[in-house]
Protein backbone atom coordinates (compact mmCIF):
# COMPACT_ATOMS: atom_id res chain seq x y z
CA UNK A 1 0.00 0.00 0.00
CA UNK A 2 1.43 3.60 -0.73
CA UNK A 3 1.48 6.39 0.98
CA UNK A 4 1.84 9.37 -1.52
CA UNK A 5 0.92 12.90 -1.99
CA UNK A 6 -2.98 13.02 -3.28
CA UNK A 7 -2.62 15.45 -6.35
CA UNK A 8 -6.03 16.60 -5.86
CA UNK A 9 -5.89 17.45 -1.95
CA UNK A 10 -2.39 17.90 -0.81
CA UNK A 11 -1.31 21.80 -1.18
CA UNK A 12 2.80 21.53 -1.75
CA UNK A 13 4.71 23.66 -0.05
CA UNK A 14 7.82 25.77 -1.34
CA UNK A 15 10.35 25.97 1.34
CA UNK A 16 13.60 27.74 1.44
CA UNK A 17 16.43 27.03 4.15
CA UNK A 18 18.93 30.29 4.20
CA UNK A 19 21.53 31.92 6.26
CA UNK A 20 25.16 32.26 6.56
CA UNK A 21 25.10 29.28 9.70
CA UNK A 22 25.29 25.83 9.22
CA UNK A 23 22.43 23.21 8.72
CA UNK A 24 20.63 24.59 5.73
CA UNK A 25 21.13 21.05 3.31
CA UNK A 26 21.07 19.15 6.86
CA UNK A 27 17.49 20.52 7.58
CA UNK A 28 16.32 19.99 4.04
CA UNK A 29 17.45 15.94 4.15
CA UNK A 30 15.50 16.05 7.51
CA UNK A 31 12.41 16.70 6.03
CA UNK A 32 13.18 14.58 2.71
CA UNK A 33 13.85 11.91 5.03
CA UNK A 34 10.59 12.26 7.00
CA UNK A 35 9.02 12.84 3.65
CA UNK A 36 10.55 9.23 2.30
CA UNK A 37 9.36 7.34 5.24
CA UNK A 38 5.80 8.21 4.64
CA UNK A 39 6.09 6.86 1.46
CA UNK A 40 6.59 9.83 -0.89
CA UNK A 41 9.09 9.68 -4.12
CA UNK A 42 12.09 11.76 -3.45
CA UNK A 43 14.46 13.65 -5.90
CA UNK A 44 17.83 15.64 -4.69
CA UNK A 45 19.07 18.02 -7.05
CA UNK A 46 22.65 19.43 -5.80
CA UNK A 47 24.34 22.87 -8.08
CA UNK A 48 27.49 23.06 -6.58
CA UNK A 49 28.72 19.86 -4.55
CA UNK A 50 30.77 17.96 -7.33
CA UNK A 51 29.46 14.99 -9.09
CA UNK A 52 32.44 12.86 -8.05
CA UNK A 53 31.58 13.14 -4.04
CA UNK A 54 30.64 10.23 -2.28
CA UNK A 55 29.50 11.80 0.74
CA UNK A 56 27.55 10.31 3.38
CA UNK A 57 24.13 11.40 2.42
CA UNK A 58 25.00 10.59 -1.36
CA UNK A 59 25.59 7.05 0.43
CA UNK A 60 22.52 7.14 2.37
CA UNK A 61 20.14 8.12 -0.47
CA UNK A 62 21.30 5.03 -3.20
CA UNK A 63 20.19 2.54 -0.31
CA UNK A 64 17.22 4.18 0.51
CA UNK A 65 16.59 4.56 -3.19
CA UNK A 66 16.26 8.58 -2.93
CA UNK A 67 17.04 9.55 -6.75
CA UNK A 68 20.24 11.90 -6.40
CA UNK A 69 22.13 14.30 -8.78
CA UNK A 70 25.13 16.10 -8.20
CA UNK A 71 26.10 18.24 -10.60
CA UNK A 72 28.32 20.73 -9.92
CA UNK A 73 32.08 20.73 -9.99
CA UNK A 74 32.68 21.69 -6.26
CA UNK A 75 33.10 24.69 -4.67
CA UNK A 76 34.78 26.73 -7.54
CA UNK A 77 34.72 30.18 -5.75
CA UNK A 78 38.20 31.22 -6.42
CA UNK A 79 38.35 30.16 -10.02
CA UNK A 80 39.77 32.37 -12.70
CA UNK A 81 36.95 30.96 -15.26
CA UNK A 82 33.69 30.70 -13.63
CA UNK A 83 32.03 29.55 -17.17
CA UNK A 84 32.19 25.79 -16.43
CA UNK A 85 30.11 26.33 -13.17
CA UNK A 86 27.82 28.55 -15.15
CA UNK A 87 27.24 25.85 -17.31
CA UNK A 88 27.12 22.76 -14.96
CA UNK A 89 24.11 24.93 -12.82
CA UNK A 90 22.32 25.53 -16.24
CA UNK A 91 22.15 22.12 -16.72
CA UNK A 92 21.63 21.29 -13.07
CA UNK A 93 18.28 23.79 -13.99
CA UNK A 94 17.16 22.32 -16.84
CA UNK A 95 17.53 19.26 -14.96
CA UNK A 96 15.22 20.41 -12.39
CA UNK A 97 12.97 21.80 -14.94
CA UNK A 98 11.97 18.15 -16.23
CA UNK A 99 11.74 16.37 -12.88
CA UNK A 100 9.70 19.16 -11.87
CA UNK A 101 7.15 19.04 -14.95
CA UNK A 102 7.43 14.57 -15.17
CA UNK A 103 5.19 14.22 -12.04
CA UNK A 104 6.73 11.62 -10.62
CA UNK A 105 8.18 13.16 -6.94
CA UNK A 106 6.39 14.10 -4.07
CA UNK A 107 9.35 16.47 -3.26
CA UNK A 108 11.73 17.89 -5.07
CA UNK A 109 15.26 19.31 -3.13
CA UNK A 110 17.46 21.85 -4.76
CA UNK A 111 20.48 21.73 -3.10
CA UNK A 112 22.53 25.03 -3.30
CA UNK A 113 20.64 26.51 -5.88
CA UNK A 114 20.67 29.73 -4.46
CA UNK A 115 24.49 30.12 -5.21
CA UNK A 116 23.63 30.32 -8.85
CA UNK A 117 20.58 32.47 -8.97
CA UNK A 118 23.04 35.16 -6.87
CA UNK A 119 25.84 34.84 -9.63
CA UNK A 120 23.39 35.63 -11.79
CA UNK A 121 24.31 32.06 -13.38
CA UNK A 122 20.69 30.97 -14.03
CA UNK A 123 18.19 34.11 -14.18
CA UNK A 124 16.12 34.39 -11.16
CA UNK A 125 13.17 36.45 -12.24
CA UNK A 126 13.02 33.95 -14.74
CA UNK A 127 13.00 30.76 -12.44
CA UNK A 128 10.29 32.48 -9.94
CA UNK A 129 8.26 33.42 -13.32
CA UNK A 130 8.69 29.58 -14.46
CA UNK A 131 7.84 27.77 -10.91
CA UNK A 132 5.10 30.24 -10.27
CA UNK A 133 3.68 29.19 -13.54
CA UNK A 134 4.86 25.10 -14.25
CA UNK A 135 5.21 23.66 -10.50
CA UNK A 136 2.58 21.23 -9.46
CA UNK A 137 0.76 22.23 -6.82
CA UNK A 138 0.77 19.48 -4.66
CA UNK A 139 4.66 19.32 -5.09
CA UNK A 140 7.08 20.03 -2.29
CA UNK A 141 10.01 21.98 -2.96
CA UNK A 142 12.88 22.36 -1.08
CA UNK A 143 15.87 24.95 -1.97
CA UNK A 144 18.97 25.56 0.53
CA UNK A 145 21.87 27.54 0.31
CA UNK A 146 23.08 31.26 1.51
CA UNK A 147 21.74 34.98 0.28
CA UNK A 148 18.58 33.69 -1.03
CA UNK A 149 17.40 36.75 -2.65
CA UNK A 150 14.30 38.16 -1.11
CA UNK A 151 12.04 37.67 -4.06
CA UNK A 152 12.69 33.55 -3.85
CA UNK A 153 11.56 33.88 0.04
Amino acid sequence: MENRCNQQQTQGLVIVHTGHGKGKTTAALGTALRAWGQGLRICVIQFIKSEKGRWGEVKAAEKLGIEWHALGDGWTWHAKDLSEAANRAQAAWALAQEKILSGHYDLILLDEFTYPLTFGWVDMRQVIAWLEANRPPALHLLITGRDAPAALV
